[in-house]
């Protein structure tokens, strides 16, 4: 048998899947099946395999094939679906055919054949295949047993893989739709080719809930499973994408329920400073980080922030529209437009330093804070969903200017009371914008609160009723013969 775990390479691509109908007894390139995984890992197989499940979610580059611009997927292209596509960002100031793929996200003139859908949707597929391999070994006695691996061990272990499955298929569900929902690896080529036919989306939502579920009651009520590792998923973490699951679905009740729950635990709270959360040198130390990739400098394979070099090339730059969305003197206008500062920062005194070890912030508390003003405001609870407006809204006018003064007296006041239900919506939607920029939010919040219609076309952006959703990889489709059904109007 092939030992496969401590390659940290298991390929499940859907990208490599499919080949015509005529060639269903060629093996898809790539394709690792049940027959093919080791039958004696060791203990740190194991864990070799559930780390290489975090991979996919880096901003490293190359992570999956080499400088490939063509298959989208040189980085991950979050930043390109979401802050590029919802017109915060711009690939760069002024296009100059660089690449210009990532121009027609941002204008909506791309096709079913654009780079980025391939690229998020291989490295979402990937992730997963990775943890439905993680999840195949160690939910299997004999296998954990022969390693000598304990309960507890293997509990955590197992949670940590339940949520970045869940993770991945979040990503998925809300750029595409219904998607293929695969749960396990393939026991054989055939089998394979079967897991193609997309399943409605609330199938799949229902499918996150439920690893989410499995994830939360195997997990430790630790903020830090491991100490020796405070990057690995949480309670906390679990918790949160909950509440963002139930966010989406308009579950408004349980997101503030949830979040009450996260609350109790005591570990997180807002930073006195907002630019906390992103210097490097306060990782795991900052109070308000619940979800985030670490990225580390001089490590073999390479697992830094890949995306401090594309910013040096020239890539990325905020649009006049994102700019113009901030309040005078709001502080966190510089610490956003500079974008290498989010990506790859390291603040000393007045100056910035570019690293390449800054983390991939996926979820923090702040973000989390705005969801519960948003449901406390759909369930007409007024005054504390302002409460929770201002408090943003404190942390950010008390924050020095990027360098280091004070902001000026009067900058970001408290925002009065208001019984009006659009006016405090678009308070928060405001927050959100200008809180969270470049964070790879912003698309999303476009497209459930409905207004990416709207917005976009007021910009005079060729934005369609079809674009709530990205269209399926045109190449996928095509690879399985018609039986990967595209997304209407595509």
């Amino acid at each position: 048998m092939k030992k496969i775990y401590n390659s940290l390479i298991v390929v499940f691509l859907l990208a490599g899947l499919l080949s015509c109908t005529k060639d269903l007894t060629r093996p898809p390139i790539g394709l690792l099946t049940v027959n093919e995984i080791n039958s004696n890992p060791t203990k740190a197989e194991l864990v070799s395999s559930v780390n290489s499940s975090y991979q996919l979610l880096a901003s490293t580059l190359n992570v999956v094939g080499h400088w490939n611009w063509s298959g989208g997927t040189v980085f991950r292209n979050d930043i390109i679906l979401q802050d590029i596509a919802s017109n915060d960002m711009l690939k760069k100031w002024h296009p100059d055919g660089d690449q210009a793929w990532m121009d027609k996200i941002g204008n909506f003139t791309f096709t079913s054949q654009n780079p980025a859908f391939n690229g998020i949707w291989v490295y979402d597929y990937e992730g997963i295949s990775r943890t439905n391999l993680a999840i195949n070994s160690l939910t299997n006695s004999k296998v954990v047993q022969m390693t000598g691996m304990t309960d507890v061990l293997k509990n955590r272990l197992l949670g940590e893989v339940y949520f970045l499955r869940a993770f991945y298929y979040f990503d998925l569900v809300n750029n595409f739709g219904g998607v293929p929902l695969i749960l396990s690896p393939p026991q054989s080529f055939t089998e394979a080719f079967k897991d193609v036919v997309r399943v409605p989306a609330d199938t799949v939502w229902s499918q996150i809930n439920s690893d989410l579920s499995k994830a939360r009651t195997l997990l430790p009520k630790v903020k830090y499973p491991d100490l020796s590792a405070k990057w690995r998923v949480s309670i906390g973490a679990v918790i949160s994408l909950q509440a963002k699951v139930a966010l989406y679905n308009k579950h408004w009740a349980k997101v503030i329920s949830l979040i009450s729950e996260l609350d109790g635990y005591g570990f997180y709270s807002l930073n006195s400073n907002y630019f906390d959360s992103f210097d490097a040198d306060k990782k795991f130390t900052d109070q308000e980080v619940i979800f985030a990739y670490d990225h580390t400098s001089n490590q073999i394979p390479n697992n830094n922030n890949g995306l401090r070099f594309v910013s040096g090339w020239g890539f990325f730059a905020p649009t006049a529209n994102f700019i113009k969305a901030f309040e005078p003197n709001d502080p966190r206008l510089a610490y956003t437009i500079d974008t290498i500062r989010k990506f790859s920062p390291k603040i000393i005194g007045s100056t910035t330093t570019l690293i390449d070890y800054g983390d991939k912030v996926y979820i923090r508390y702040a973000d989390v804070l705005l969801w519960k003003a948003e449901a406390l405001n759909e369930l007409g609870d007024y005054s504390a969903a302002i409460a929770i407006i201002n408090q943003i809204r404190t942390r950010a006018r008390n924050t020095p200017t990027d360098d280091g003064s004070v902001v000026p007296a009067g900058t970001l006041p408290d925002r009065g009371s208001s019984t009006d239900k659009a006016q405090i919506m678009g308070w928060i939607m405001h927050e959100r914008r200008v809180e969270l920029g470049f964070e790879s939010q912003r698309f999303n919040d476009l497209k459930r609160w409905g207004t990416a219609k709207t917005f976009l076309t007021a910009l005079g952006i060729n934005f369609q009723g079809r674009n709530y959703l990205y269209p399926i990889p045109q190449g996928e489709v095509d690879k399985s013969g018609g039986v990967l059904l595209q997304n209407p109007g595509y």
